[in-house]
């Protein structure tokens, strides 16, 4: 019998959030996921830590200027299991629609850059976070993971995410690719900062690198991208160096096939709502036909990646009645250790031959 594959249809935010506001942008959140339902998506995805908003204030001054928004941030940030968090799993079950919230997490005293992939059932498919921040966002954010590295099943297919400039990672890309990745979420602020000056921080880069993914992943990425709203500039541009630096609109949201082509009719950047493409799965042999990085056109003999997909917890309580948890960790570090002594083995052969 023949496979029929999924189709649907998937929505990718361009919006600007009400920044350092949480309740009022999870309001807003809420309006854009009922009005993707209504348009018949069965996916919606947020931008780069949309809630509660991107924090421009690390490339506009120093860190010393910056911590008078920090607090605020915090106070903003999304806690897991809160009620705020509920709001969001109860949008999604109402309108029986996958979520993907790009948000600032906090757990803790600390911040992630964090990604949410919540089903139409209202149930949690997968919480990830940013692996690595972006340069100046280290000042702020937490790092993830190589659990983070990772494609999930859902109702859509087999789907998976990264943020921003996780996508000028190649190994990283790779190690997505490699797990049959169909859908990809890719997150992105917004293309406002240092325009005309910084060219790997602009559009034209930025928007290559989501479609170089789709071409290369042989995957359909969903792309949204937020807006830099008025208010936003008026809050945190206090000077006119600032105000050259942080710019009005900056919103790309762009939806590609397995092929590079880009689905839809883009917004102008200024322009706040939902871009919107009908995804055939279908379309996606045609494009692994052609070259499939992680399968037939591949050279394992060559080049591999070693993925260490560990969790790595900052505290591991170890319970003395509980051996085989013990055992179950200490397997995962032998076969850790054995990965790289066989990888190890095998590049000192190769030179030895050479």
């Amino acid at each position: 019998m023949a496979t029929t594959h999924p189709k649907f249809r998937a929505a990718a935010v361009q919006a600007a959030p009400v920044f350092l506001n949480l309740d009022a942008s999870i309001d807003k959140a809420i309006g854009l996921i009922e009005e993707a339902a209504k348009h018949d998506a069965q996916l919606i995805a947020f931008p780069e830590t949309w809630l509660p908003g991107y924090p421009w204030v690390i490339w506009l001054d120093s860190p010393a200027w910056g911590m008078q928004f920090i607090q605020r941030y915090h106070d903003n940030s999304l806690v897991y299991g809160s009620p705020e968090a509920a709001r969001l799993t109860a949008a999604a079950r109402k309108n029986k629609i996958t979520v993907v919230m790009g948000h600032a997490e906090k757990a803790g005293g600390s911040l992630y850059m964090g990604q949410w992939i919540i089903g139409p059932d209202g149930e949690t498919i997968a919480r990830r976070r940013k692996l690595k921040p972006t340069h100046v966002e280290r000042t702020v954010f937490g790092e993830g993971d190589g659990s983070d590295l990772a494609v999930w099943n859902t109702p859509q297919g087999r789907m998976g995410a990264l943020c921003c400039w996780e996508h000028l990672q190649p190994l990283s890309k790779y190690a997505m690719y490699a797990q049959n990745e169909q859908i990809h979420i890719a997150a992105w602020p917004s293309f406002s900062v240092y325009r005309g000056g910084a060219h790997a921080l602009g559009a034209e880069v930025n928007n290559a690198a989501s479609q170089i993914y789709a071409v290369e992943g042989q995957c359909f990425v969903i792309a949204p991208c937020a807006t830099v709203s008025k208010e936003m500039v008026e809050m945190l541009c206090t000077d006119d160096t600032k105000k050259q630096l942080l710019l009005e609109g900056g919103g790309f949201a762009r939806i590609y096939a397995p092929d590079g082509q880009l689905m839809h009719t883009p917004l102008a950047e200024t322009e706040e709502g939902l871009v919107y493409a009908d995804i055939d799965l279908g379309m996606i042999s045609l494009a692994k036909a052609a070259a499939d990085p992680a399968g037939h056109y591949s050279r394992p003999d060559v080049t591999r990646l070693l993925l260490n997909k560990t969790p790595r917890d900052r505290v591991v309580v170890v319970q003395p009645d509980a051996p085989q948890d013990m055992a179950r960790h200490g397997d995962d570090e032998a076969q850790l250790v054995s990965a790289r002594t066989d990888m190890l083995t095998a590049v000192a052969a190769s030179t030895r031959a050479d």
